[in-house]
């Protein structure tokens, strides 16, 4: 099939290493936003082009992660290679509710560094890619003038018609202080012409009493497409993108699939976002799009690791 869209995505992927502290542990890589990729990856076959915008070292490790990367079907014109640097490093660990701790070692990874040179790869093809994906976790490891520069590209891609996709995941360590936060999400609320919101962490980063405070806030935001994940509850969206007036379209509830017994949530929300992003792309409508992430969610934590094996979901991609 003809590939009639190209999507790039901006991020980290480091290496994993999942299991429990002094135990045996197993060596894997990932990261929010190179997750969705390579579902995203997976879910478009040959009518979406994935491209992945990070930095990496020039080390053994990265090398093997650019092959693997290759093979997960990314296309990776838009990595960079910076001598010197590594790639990031985190633990998880899984408890018996299939619930995740992390430690993270990251501090100088090579992806802090991807907009440290006056142009980048991402920055040159801007007018390449009919949508363009980052999360609040993209945001938080660059430093200031890089997250400047991420803000005004995407403003230029909407710009000119693009969809620019943000995923509000937030995690407080990775900040200087929740104010900072706020200020950025909220410059991502703006640009973004779809908004994939996480209740839980939007309740979390601007401190609503309850999760019903949190949705309704969720509810204000300016993108013109806004879907409101919320757990187990059924996934709300709303689109008046098309209509052309604020408020136009009423929120509609796409049931989540049930999943009896949970084994590990890593990579639910990113799954998601790459179903979801797909089917959109091919222009179904919202509803759809949801009920297709929500699939494709819950046959993710019922295996272990952020990206299950292909024939895991190998059903899933003939729909």
């Amino acid at each position: 099939m003809e590939i009639f869209k190209r999507v790039a995505l901006i991020g980290e992927c480091m290496l994993e290493l999942h299991g429990a502290a002094f135990g045996a542990m197993q060596q894997s890589y990932g990261g929010d936003t190179f997750n969705t990729a390579v579902y995203l990856a997976r879910c478009g076959g040959d009518s979406l082009a994935v491209h992945y915008a990070t930095a990496l070292g020039d080390d053994t490790l990265s090398q093997e992660l650019l092959r693997r990367w290759a093979l997960d079907g990314l296309e990776l014109g838009l990595v960079r290679s910076i001598p010197g640097r590594l790639p990031g490093l985190y633990q998880i660990e899984v408890d018996a509710h299939g619930e995740r701790r992390f430690s993270f070692w990251r501090d100088v990874s090579a992806a802090k560094a991807y907009f440290d040179i006056p142009s980048t790869p991402l920055e040159e093809r801007a007018s390449e890619w009919d949508a363009f994906y980052f999360s609040g976790i993209s945001l938080a490891i660059l430093p200031v003038e890089g997250r400047s520069r991420l803000f005004a590209l995407a403003q230029a891609m909407r710009a000119r018609g693009a969809s620019v996709v943000f995923d509000n995941n937030y995690r407080p360590r990775l900040w200087p202080d929740a104010d900072v936060a706020r200020e950025n999400f909220r410059q991502a609320f703006a640009v973004a012409s779809v908004a994939l919101i996480t209740a839980d962490d939007h309740q979390a980063l601007f401190g609503f009493a309850g999760l019903e405070a949190a949705v309704a806030d969720a509810q204000a935001l300016p993108s013109p497409e806004t879907v409101i994940k919320r757990g187990a509850a059924p996934t709300l969206v709303r689109d008046w993108g098309s209509s052309g007036s604020s408020g136009s379209a009423d929120w509609q509830a796409v049931a989540t699939e049930p999943v009896q017994t949970v084994v590990d949530t890593t990579a639910a929300g990113d799954s998601f976002a790459a179903g979801y992003l797909s089917r959109r792309l091919r222009g179904e409508s919202t509803v759809e799009a949801a009920r297709f992430g929500n699939r494709l969610a819950a046959r993710v934590i019922q295996h272990p690791g952020a990206v299950i094996p292909r024939n895991a979901m190998a059903d899933l991609l003939q729909a």
